[in-house]
């Protein structure tokens, strides 16, 4: 399938990177590719964007990988369809796929970070064909299966409100966040980050007291170390010209994944994976029993990585130590 970008240069000549975009079921994907070699396809999470593997990028090409980071629908210069349930897993692991195809590939190592994670699981769980091996950042498998979630967050918090049922009502969390995007921004990654999240005993961000917000929690007048000013700008200025609502609306559609997969309940990945998660993340606190449950649902795992002293964002805030791991398990996987 041709890209319908114009012609770009030879993305070989010193790892230069080079935007396209590409036909894929969401109209259009934005990407950034890195390299010549086996594909690597990295697909990031809540609320970042492709720029958030630039440091992967360089790494993976450098060591002979072909790499390539989507702006998943919905964000950047990605197609944001009107629907909100238009942002399924199903609809996301075919735009996967369709990047694949549209890079003239047969088949990739599909990475992924927060939500990314969840997609690039998906993706080898339906297509194992396509994704020969699948690598899962600060959010563990869990397969298909299990209550509805809404019922499962709905219980979460007693009379607060968990973050995930925060984003279901259209408008809503969009009404809280785009009057100040840079702002909200920059306090919900310091939340989530080591070095500028709240201490155990306080509040939790992950959660909204009656009547608050969100933001209510968030640290105030502070970046992580790992975002300076100007990469906070990078982002920002997409969501600042996208809003929010495409990013959010993946949230929207869990009820209808779970309907969705329903037939691949507590199916295994079975290619091999890594994973890859930050010992200060509370994801991997609610989803300790999924990292348990790895010898089953991930029989060709290599390696399970908690980064001690790190946050949720882990490919950003410890950039040497991922793409060291990622690189010795791609090394391993062509061996």
């Amino acid at each position: 399938m041709p890209s319908t970008a114009a012609p770009t240069p030879d993305p070989t000549l010193d790892h230069a990177p080079v935007h396209r975009l590409v036909p894929t079921p969401a109209g259009r994907t934005h990407l950034v590719e890195r390299g010549s070699g086996p594909l690597v396809l990295l697909v990031h999470g809540f609320p970042e964007g492709w720029y958030s593997w630039r440091h992967q990028l360089p790494a993976l090409a450098a060591a002979g990988h072909r790499a390539v980071a989507v702006d998943v629908r919905g964000y950047g210069r990605s197609s944001r369809p009107a629907d909100p349930g238009a942002y399924r897993l199903l609809d996301l692991v075919a735009d996967a796929v369709a990047v694949v195809e549209a890079l003239g590939e047969r088949e990739a190592v599909i990475v992924g970070h927060d939500w990314g994670a969840n997609i690039a699981a998906t993706a080898a769980l339906l297509h194992p064909a396509v994704f020969r091996a699948v690598g899962l950042l600060s959010v563990p498998y869990s397969p298909p299966g299990g209550p509805r979630p809404s019922e499962i967050f709905a219980a979460m918090g007693g009379d607060e409100e968990f973050y995930v049922s925060y984003f279901q009502t259209p408008g809503r969390a969009e009404a809280e966040i785009e009057p100040d995007v840079r702002g909200w921004l920059a306090g919900f990654y310091a939340a989530l980050s080591a070095g500028t999240m709240p201490a155990p005993d306080a509040p939790s961000p992950y959660f909204v007291a009656p009547g608050g917000a969100l933001r209510d929690r968030f640290p105030a007048g502070t970046r992580p170390s790992w975002l300076g000013a100007a990469e906070l700008d990078v982002f920002a200025a997409e969501f600042e010209r996208t809003g929010l609502t495409g990013a959010l609306n993946r949230y929207r559609c869990m009820d209808q994944d779970w309907a969705d997969l329903a037939a691949h309940s507590g199916a295994p990945v079975t290619q091999p994976s890594l994973f890859i998660g930050g010992a200060l993340d509370a994801s991997l606190t609610w989803l300790a029993p999924a990292i348990e449950a790895y010898p089953t649902t991930l029989p060709a795992l290599a390696g399970s990585h908690i980064l001690d002293g790190a946050g949720h964002f882990v490919q950003q805030e410890r950039p040497a130590d991922v793409n060291r791991l990622l690189v010795r398990w791609l090394a391993e996987l062509e061996r």
